[in-house]
């Protein structure tokens, strides 16, 4: 059994943050109901690169399909009355409603978390936003760059007495936002058995943004010191924790951060004399990284690493996607996966992450491909005791 069999969530949300929530409260067993307008839907469905799928003679972004299995697709247009009554019918059946607009919208429409509350005690109602619900920022627009940018994340990133740079993965979406709302309504539902009442899930991007300054607050907190771009300690700031570039180009990191590691690594290249300067001033850093340059010189990459593994010190090599996808660690915890699923015209494989979080007793599946814009539509409203006639006028009116 799935650990969130039996929990149905109605997910409003679009793009990453909310899909990513989503994406694992659907892989650990939850119904999730992606509740789209009946215009475009969810904008993720339009992002490039495109795949045309003849076996469902449909264009599928590549990015929607990764982040939505497991989940069933509704088209509502919540804006006409009929469409506001479906919801309220869907949400006093269900446990979790996850929506990512600016505050106030959902309350304009009528569905909001009060209006829910009242025909449903128990739901658990997580708002997902770049500010919050409340406080001045509250109705800005924003992405994972302005959050980041805010909260001081992003100024830390970059070369010394250079530009911020911009981070690969966007860090206050997945973290700030997509696993802050996996959290959050996680332990809402926890408390919801020990309570028996929903509540409402406040997730700021912003606030998960901040939450990520861990121990630079503790030290801005302590001394008062701005920590400077590329100078701090896991930051470009000491040797022994630094990315080198190996003789063919390509680079690897180093990371001994504890005395025992980088003193293996110092015997390993034959500067033991190294050692005791491990924690030296900043000066002295950047002449042992130069010296840690040259080293790293005069083997490709491949070497090196296999040259490492001989000894406990930690090294590896900066993979590129085609490198990380075949890495037989990441291929040996099932980081990346194939799932089948059916179509009218047969079966179709394609390739999906992994699950992040392993469970021993109740792991969550990849169980069935991303929904078609309104794959689920009729078959949601027919367990809401709509008849076929009423669904055909509900799809001649624009309803649904």
């Amino acid at each position: 059994m799935l650990p969130l069999e039996g929990i149905r969530v109605l997910d409003l949300t679009r793009l990453l943050p909310g899909e990513y929530c989503s994406l694992m409260l659907a892989d650990f067993g939850a119904d999730v109901i992606k509740v789209e307008d009946t215009g475009k839907g969810d904008y993720a469905r339009w992002t490039h690169p495109m795949i045309c799928d003849t076996m469902i003679d449909e264009t599928i972004s590549a990015y929607f399909m990764v982040l939505n299995r497991n989940k069933k697709s509704m088209k509502i247009n919540l804006k006409a009355p009929q469409g506001k009554g479906i919801f309220l019918k869907l949400a006093k059946g269900s446990d979790v409603v996850l929506e990512s607009f600016r505050p106030g919208v959902m309350d304009r429409l009528g569905v909001g978390y009060k209006a829910l509350q009242q025909i449903n005690p128990g739901i658990i109602y997580c708002a997902l936003s770049g500010y919050g619900q409340d406080g001045p920022y509250k109705d800005l627009p924003g992405h994972d760059i302005n959050y980041l940018a805010i909260a001081g994340v992003l100024g830390m990133q970059g070369l010394p007495g250079g530009p911020p740079v911009l981070s690969g993965v966007q860090m206050a979406d997945i973290c700030g936002g997509g696993q802050n709302s996996f959290a959050g309504i996680l332990l809402a539902l926890l408390a919801r058995e020990k309570t028996g009442k929903g509540q409402l899930v406040d997730i700021s991007m912003l606030d998960g943004a901040v939450s990520l300054l861990g121990q630079h607050a503790g030290n801005f907190f302590g001394n008062g010191v701005e920590p400077e771009r590329g100078q701090m300690n896991l930051n470009g700031g000491y040797a022994c924790f630094n990315v080198y570039r190996a003789g063919d180009g390509k680079y690897l990191v180093l990371a001994a951060l504890e005395e025992k590691f980088w003193a293996e690594y110092c015997r390993a290249v034959g500067r033991d004399s190294l050692i005791d300067e491990q924690y030296a001033d900043l000066k002295r850093q950047k002449e042992i990284a130069a010296e840690l340059q040259t080293i790293f010189d005069q083997k490709p990459c491949d070497e090196w690493i296999e040259y490492f593994n001989k000894f406990d010190t930690c090294v590896t090599a900066v993979n590129q996607l085609e490198d990380a996808f075949c890495d037989p660690q990441v291929l040996h915890r099932e980081m990346v996966q194939s799932l089948t699923y059916h179509t009218t015209n047969g079966e179709k494989t394609i390739k999906q992450l992994g699950i992040p979080i392993k469970l021993s007793e109740t792991p969550g599946s990849l169980r069935f491909g991303p929904p078609r814009f309104g794959q689920h539509t009729d078959e949601i409203l027919a367990g809401l005791e709509y008849s076929g006639k009423d669904i055909d006028i509900l799809h001649q009116k624009g309803v649904c």
